[in-house]
């Protein structure tokens, strides 16, 4: 006779195992240590076989029927019920071993591998982050477009668009990663371009006036905070790196003789080693910054301690001391100026002020015949930019540049 409900749920082991039979090859399997087994028996290619359905009372004695049916679909159709669930066994095991989060982990691993720099892993970490509650545990293979943007819109409700707009990209590097390692065969971020709100690109602030830029340089003459963070303000000028390379500079990193800063590659934006040539006026900044700091290996060390350097916040901060508002300049912003009053002057190659600056050619071919550091020509532009701000620090006048041509060559 067919299980009922109560018989099943009354149903108690005894010393040896025990078969309660539904009919259909179904039946119960009662074992001594307390088991109740769904076990189905048939026969597949003239030989007995079985198959397992889970335990009672998480597989119902319906839900275990509708299991067995579908077994005997399964065999009409040729189908051996026993290898077709060892297949959804693992391809459920293998969904859940390609989550979106465990995904992401090991692309974050990926970079982190890479040495790409400190700042830039816990801005992607921070991203994802967005994105894992409601993306973490879904299998990585399954997920939509329009669950993705879910995930965005609630980024973009808060105001910030720009976020949104790097999460997307963020998300889209993962499932690249996931389509290169053969666990995804799309990514449903590609369908969401145009989907976002586009946000207002404001640039960093800088002075680009060369009367207040000299007003600059000479308020930081006077500066009366820290003397490593008005060496710092200083270095900024005359070098214009970016402010992280600057703030973690070591000591290490530069020779005074050669008069030669070399940023190694995993403290740069372009993950290569980038040389900046010193000027006089930088070697006699390094030289007394040597006997404050010259004991640890950081040029700018935290004043609570001298393992970390200071904060990004400590020259933008001195800035506002100066009476300098952020929408007017920022520690980014003396690159910006550089840039400008370098390529106005007329008397230098674009390609070595882009190399000074630390950027790489966009162009693939250009970059292939662009391989040379410019570093003649770039020695004598920082000697003559840092003459060139002495003069607007002394005077603040308008220097009129002379039309001299471009230099040639390194």
């Amino acid at each position: 006779m067919p299980l009922t409900d109560t018989t099943v749920r009354k149903s108690r082991p005894g010393n040896r195992p025990r078969k309660l039979s539904d009919g259909g090859g179904l039946h119960l399997l009662l074992t001594p240590s307390g088991g109740r087994l769904w076990r189905l028996q048939y026969r597949f290619a003239g030989k007995q076989k079985m198959v397992a359905f889970g335990t009672y009372p998480e597989v119902s004695l319906a839900e275990a029927r509708a299991k067995r049916d579908e077994a005997k679909k399964a065999l009409e159709s040729g189908v051996d019920p026993a290898a077709n669930a060892r297949l959804e066994k693992l391809t459920k095991q293998l969904s859940q071993a390609c989550t979106f989060s465990v995904v992401a982990d090991e692309y974050i691993a990926k970079l982190k591998a890479q040495n790409r720099a400190q700042a830039t892993m816990k801005k992607v970490e921070w991203l994802l982050d967005f994105a894992k509650p409601l993306l973490g545990n879904r299998p990585i293979a399954e997920i939509k477009s329009a669950e993705v943007l879910v995930v965005l819109r609630q980024v973009e409700k808060r105001g910030r668009l720009e976020t949104a707009r790097r999460l997307r990209s963020t998300i889209g590097s993962v499932f690249r990663y996931a389509i290169a390692t053969t666990r995804a065969e799309h990514d449903p971020t590609v369908a969401l371009a145009g989907a976002l709100a586009t946000p207002t690109i404001t640039p960093r602030a800088a002075i680009l006036d060369s009367q207040k830029f000299g007003g600059l340089l000479r308020a930081i003459e006077t500066f009366d905070g820290q003397p490593t963070t008005k060496a710092a303000l200083k270095l900024m000028a005359l070098l214009f790196p970016r402010p992280g390379e600057l703030r973690a500079a070591q000591w290490q990193e530069f020779d005074l003789d050669q008069a030669i800063w070399t940023i190694p590659a995993e403290r740069t934006k372009m993950r290569r080693p980038h040389r900046s040539p010193l000027p006089k006026q930088a070697l006699d900044i390094l030289r007394d910054l040597n006997q404050i700091t010259g004991r640890s290996d950081l040029l700018f060390p935290s004043v609570l301690t001298v393992r970390r350097s200071i904060s990004e916040n400590t020259m933008n901060g001195a800035l506002r001391r100066l009476g300098y508002a952020k929408d007017e300049m920022t520690a980014h912003g003396f690159r910006a100026v550089a840039s400008t009053m370098l390529n106005e002057a007329g008397q230098w190659h674009a390609d070595a002020i882009e190399r000074q600056l630390g950027h790489v050619e966009g162009n693939d071919i250009r970059r292939a015949y662009a391989r040379g550091e410019h570093w003649g020509e770039r020695v004598r532009m920082l000697s003559w930019w840092a003459d060139h701000l002495d003069i607007l620090r002394r005077t603040g006048m308008v220097v009129a540049f002379p039309a001299h041509r471009k230099a040639e060559g390194n």
